[in-house]
C-alpha cells in the first residue's frame, strides 16, 4: 500500500518546451544601454546563422532610465526587426512610467514625477538633448513640457504600444512576473510589470514556466518554476538573453 500511494503522490518533472521549429531569445532589462542592446542583438545574429526555422525575440522591458541612451534604445526598437526575424516588445514599469509622463493625463499621484527623477527619469531626460538645468532641475512642467516637444512621434506611439505578455509552448514571458494562484487571462496589469515577493518567494507550479525581468540577480535567477535574467545591464555593464529551442535552454551574455 506504502508503494502504491508513492506512486500517486510522485508526479514527474515537467519538461518544458517551446513548439518545434522554434528558437525565442528572452532579452533582459536594457535601461538605456544602447551598446549593450546592438552587441546582444549581434550576438544573437551569429547564433542564427545556419537556422533554417522560425526565430523570435521578446524583449521584457525595462527599456529607458538609468542608463545615458534611453532615447537611443527606443529608437532601435522603433526601427523594428531585420528581415527574417520577429520581435515582441512586453512593457516594463519604467515604460508605463514614462508614457503616463508624456501623456499629460491628469495623475492621481504627485509623487510619480520625483519618483521618476530618482530611479533613473533624470537620465532619461537628458538623453533627448534637455538642457542640464532642466534635466537635472525640480521645474517638472517645465521639463515634461520639453521632453513632449523633443520626444519623436515613433517613440510615443512605441510606448503605447507595448504588449503584457507572451505564451509560447510552456513558457509565459513577462517583465515582473505573475500574482501566483490567479489564472493568467485574470492578470492584473500592474502586477505583471510591479510585482516582486509575492512571485518570486512562490515555489509551486504555475503550469508554465515564467520567464521575466525587473527584478536584479547577479547572475541568472534559474528556479524550478521561473527564470530571471535581468542583470543590471545599467550598472553591470552584463545584458543577458536567455535562448529556448526544443527543451534546451542556454544564455548569452555581453
Amino acid at each position: 500500500m506504502g508503494a502504491m500511494l508513492s506512486r500517486f503522490r510522485s508526479r514527474p518533472k515537467r519538461t518544458d518546451r517551446l513548439p518545434e521549429g522554434l528558437r525565442l531569445y528572452a532579452i533582459g532589462d536594457i535601461h538605456g544601454r544602447r551598446d549593450l542592446m546592438d552587441t546582444l542583438l549581434g550576438q544573437i545574429d551569429a547564433d542564427l546563422a545556419g537556422w533554417s526555422g522560425d526565430s523570435e525575440i521578446v524583449f521584457l522591458g525595462d527599456y529607458v532610465d538609468r542608463g545615458n541612451a534611453s532615447a537611443a534604445v527606443l529608437d532601435r526598437l522603433a526601427e523594428g526587426p531585420p528581415t527574417g526575424q520577429r520581435w515582441t516588445l512586453l512593457k516594463g514599469n519604467h515604460e508605463s512610467i514614462l508614457a503616463h509622463l508624456v501623456s499629460g493625463r491628469p495623475r492621481e499621484d504627485e509623487s510619480l514625477y520625483p519618483s521618476w527623477l530618482k530611479h533613473g527619469g533624470r537620465e532619461t531626460l537628458a538623453s533627448y538633448g534637455l538642457p542640464a538645468a532642466l534635466a537635472f532641475g525640480d521645474d517638472e512642467a517645465a521639463a515634461l513640457g520639453a521632453l513632449r516637444e523633443m520626444m519623436p512621434r515613433t517613440h510615443i506611439e512605441l510606448l503605447e504600444s507595448f504588449e503584457l505578455m507572451r505564451r509560447a509552448g510552456d513558457y509565459l514571458f513577462v517583465h515582473a512576473g505573475i500574482r501566483p494562484g490567479v489564472p493568467v487571462e485574470e492578470q492584473r496589469q500592474r502586477d505583471l510589470i510591479w510585482i516582486r515577493e509575492a512571485f518570486l518567494e512562490h515555489k509551486g507550479d504555475h503550469g508554465f514556466h515564467v520567464v521575466h525581468g525587473h527584478s536584479i540577480t547577479r547572475d541568472v535567477d534559474a528556479q524550478a518554476n521561473r527564470t530571471g535574467i535581468d542583470t543590471g545591464a545599467y550598472a553591470t555593464g552584463r545584458l543577458t538573453a536567455m535562448v529556448l529551442e526544443g527543451d534546451s535552454r542556454r544564455f548569452l551574455s555581453t
